[in-house]
């Protein structure tokens, strides 16, 4: 209460208590002037004030786990169209990350979370950072273990920390000293498997438990992000192995349940979970095929065969169909019917795309348009309803970041650092261009009328109090 006194924008409710507060010393000199009509007028207005603070800022999100509260990429608050991480302009602080890593910041309250890589200790750590002013307030090692084999784009901590606001937890992979030839790839390479390990934190900075619960295997690296449903994590163990969906308690780290990928191929995909006609639906891609299962138990529910090996990006939902970008070595774009059980390959699909390159984006559903950024650096804007593209543009050399849209405004983040604010119709419409100064491989994170953007060597804040009232 102390800090919303001190906050200018509270003040008109001070002045209100003050005006109560003489009015009750009044009462007590002189009891005959003040009736009681007047006096619970007056308290009533008071209330209201109260209840206008609270409101307010009630309706402020936070951003706990990947791709924010939805697991979509969209924002409810404003939030800022300009920035310069160059000149300063609405950049209100910017704070050196130690280490590297590709995860992207998560946010509750007053505390940002993220992840990072000490590649010359090889200490994997979890990192708060207070959201006011950008000061780490702890870092802690979560594991010390040989950096694995990687893709170039990849990161020793690229999986993004998930939170429920009082625990928060993490993902690594931990590589032992034995090589194998590396599975699934064109060339031949030796490469050190290891296993998940799964750790939650409180707010302190001690470690509740940690977890070794499989096996992972990959050239390509590993990045895994928890997802939180009801009393358990949740987190896709594709590799170019025994792969696995797995459910730990989130109190004991306990495994709740456990459910066997058929193609035993890696992806990097983040489920993303629903409710269909009263049932609770996980859906993600990867392993040679789009997916949905019971988050309760991991039992199948449907599944679209194909239509290519690899994926990366996480799916998207609009009440009506789930979409489905990227792939590796075809490309696609896909809207999925939800409603279907078993092998739904020959009648769920409602339409499919193939002229496109998205591979690693996540992309996002703005009204009725899907809009995809593939990697080469050009965004695409599709119908949902039909699957009609309406314009395909390039807007910058790659993109490695998922996207972010708050109203009818896409924010498209590539590799430079530049991000190009959208508004999304059906033609092409820049309204922004925001330049960083670092590169960006990680994607945004929004809460309260603030961006977060992690570049490669800091955090940045942004926060403005003009944002674009024609959305």
């Amino acid at each position: 209460m102390k800090q919303l006194l001190r906050d200018k924008q509270f003040m008109p409710y001070v002045f209100l208590m003050s005006c109560f507060l003489n009015e009750r010393r009044q009462e007590r000199g002189n009891e005959a002037m003040t009736t009681n009509k007047h006096r619970f007028s007056l308290l009533n207005i008071l209330q209201a004030g109260v209840l206008m603070i609270f409101s307010s800022t009630a309706t402020a999100e936070n951003w706990p786990n990947w791709r924010g509260p939805r697991g979509d990429g969209t924002i409810n608050d404003p939030v800022p169209t300009k920035w310069n991480g160059i000149t300063g302009e609405n950049i209100q602080w910017k704070s050196a990350i130690p280490g590297s890593g590709h995860s992207s910041p998560i946010v509750w309250n007053d505390s940002i979370f993220v992840t990072a890589c000490l590649d010359e200790s090889a200490e994997r750590q979890l990192i708060r950072i207070d959201r006011n002013n950008g000061r780490i307030l702890w870092q802690k090692t979560v594991l010390e273990s040989r950096l694995e084999s990687k893709h170039a784009l990849n990161s020793f901590a690229s999986g993004t920390p998930a939170t429920d606001g009082e625990q928060i937890y993490v993902s690594f992979l931990e590589v032992g000293e034995d090589q194998v030839l590396a599975p699934n790839v064109g060339s031949e390479r030796w490469i050190y498997p290891g296993k998940m390990v799964v750790a939650a934190y409180d707010f302190n900075g001690k470690q509740l438990w940690i977890k070794r619960v499989g096996p992972f295997v990959s050239a390509h690296g590993f990045c895994s992000n928890p997802v939180i449903y009801n009393d358990m994590i949740i987190l896709n163990g594709d590799h170019d192995g025994d792969s696995y969906l797995i459910a730990l308690d989130r109190h004991t780290g306990d495994t709740v349940w456990q459910q066997p990928r058929r193609h035993r191929t890696r992806s990097y995909c983040t489920p993303i979970i629903r409710t269909i006609n009263g049932q609770d639906q996980m859906v993600l891609s990867g392993s040679l095929c789009l997916a949905s299962f019971d988050p309760s138990n991991g039992k199948p529910l449907w599944n679209v065969e194909g239509p290519t090996e690899q994926f990366v990006a996480s799916m998207v939902y609009d009440g009506n169909s789930f979409y489905a970008v990227g792939g590796f070595p075809t490309y696609h774009v896909l809207a999925v019917s939800p409603e279907g059980r078993g092998d739904v390959t020959e009648t769920h699909i409602r339409w499919h795309e193939t002229n496109v390159r998205c591979y690693v984006p996540s992309p996002v559903v703005v009204k009725n348009f899907l809009v995809v950024a593939d990697d080469r650096g050009t965004a695409n804007c599709f119908d949902t309803q039909t699957g009609q593209r309406y314009w395909q543009s390039r807007m910058g050399r790659h993109y490695s970041g998922s996207l972010v849209c708050n109203h009818s405004l896409a924010f498209l983040t590539d590799d430079d650092g530049i991000t190009k604010v959208i508004r999304v119709d059906k033609e092409t419409e820049i309204a922004q261009e925001n330049e960083l100064g670092e590169r960006v491989f990680a994607s945004p994170a929004a809460s309260d009328g603030q961006l977060f953007l992690r570049g490669e060597k800091h955090l940045f804040c942004i926060g403005s109090t003009t944002t674009d009232s024609s959305k």
